[in-house]
């Protein structure tokens, strides 16, 4: 499609235009480069798995609300290279499936599922912006996550003060503005925090300052075994600030799986 055809959809139309282009870039990628990663879909979510088949555990890594599975190969190379499997995955309203589905509260139905598809012996989880809340919502309620991390992910959202285009995106991704009302007010972790009995890692940058997101601190101090790493510079998902979390984030998560 020519950049003129493509300027003249709607935004949803451009959207999932480009996560359709973003995915197969991803697989032609994989193939010619790690031939052995395995493409892998069930009820709700589509990824792809790669590492070593004998790994001691997986990481399965979510993205945001805006986001997909090809945004964070930093993330998972960096645990590759500690010798876990890494499933990056697409859910509900997430890249790949934002065309076809909305997003939901109740993530770690989909996680239930991730788990019993992958077949693998232990699970961390590792979620990026809004991900971030869909990996602490599925460790409160889904026994088999062993381990989780979370990045610039909310505590809580309040609706009526979060800014116009993030809830025009909530709208586009749950199907209208009732029900998008709906997911955010969903988006609350105060009751299911201290319910975490694995370890959990909140990391927060002190200048990610979106005007209706409550960030991770609450969490990390609710959660049994929260641990809280909050770096004053770093912005939303902390891309300005990768070398100060990244290794850490991914030795952390390496050890809590061991």
């Amino acid at each position: 499609m020519s950049p003129c055809s493509f300027a003249t959809l709607g935004p949803n139309r451009r959207s999932a235009l480009a996560a359709a282009e973003a995915d197969t870039a991803m697989g032609r990628a994989l193939e010619l480069l790690e031939p052995q990663a395995r493409r892998i879909e069930g009820p709700g979510f589509t990824g792809w798995l790669r590492g070593p088949a004998d790994a001691a555990a997986t990481v399965v890594v979510v993205p945001g609300l805006d986001s997909g599975k090809e945004e964070f190969h930093d993330l998972g190379t960096a645990l590759l290279r500690r010798g876990l499997a890494v499933f990056a995955m697409d859910g509900p309203g997430q890249g790949a499936l934002a065309a076809t589905s909305v997003v939901r509260a109740d993530y770690h139905r989909v996680i239930g599922q991730v788990i019993d598809t992958l077949g693998v012996r232990k699970t961390g989880l590792a979620g990026l912006s809004l991900g971030g809340y869909y990996v602490v919502e599925s460790a409160a309620r889904e026994s088999r996550v062993a381990a989780a991390v979370t990045v610039s992910g909310p505590f809580r959202l309040h609706w009526d003060v979060l800014p116009p285009p993030v809830r025009d995106l909530i709208n586009r991704r749950a199907g209208g503005e009732e029900a998008a009302r709906r997911f955010a007010g969903q988006v609350d972790l105060s009751a299911l925090a201290p319910r975490i009995t694995c370890p959990l890692l909140v990391i927060d940058g002190g200048q990610d300052v979106i005007p209706g997101v409550t960030n991770g601190e609450p969490l990390a101090r609710l959660a049994p075994h929260g641990r809280y790493l909050s770096l004053p510079h770093g912005d939303h998902l902390l891309g300005n600030a990768r070398p100060d979390w990244l290794a850490t984030a991914a030795d952390w998560i390496s050890g809590a799986l061991a």
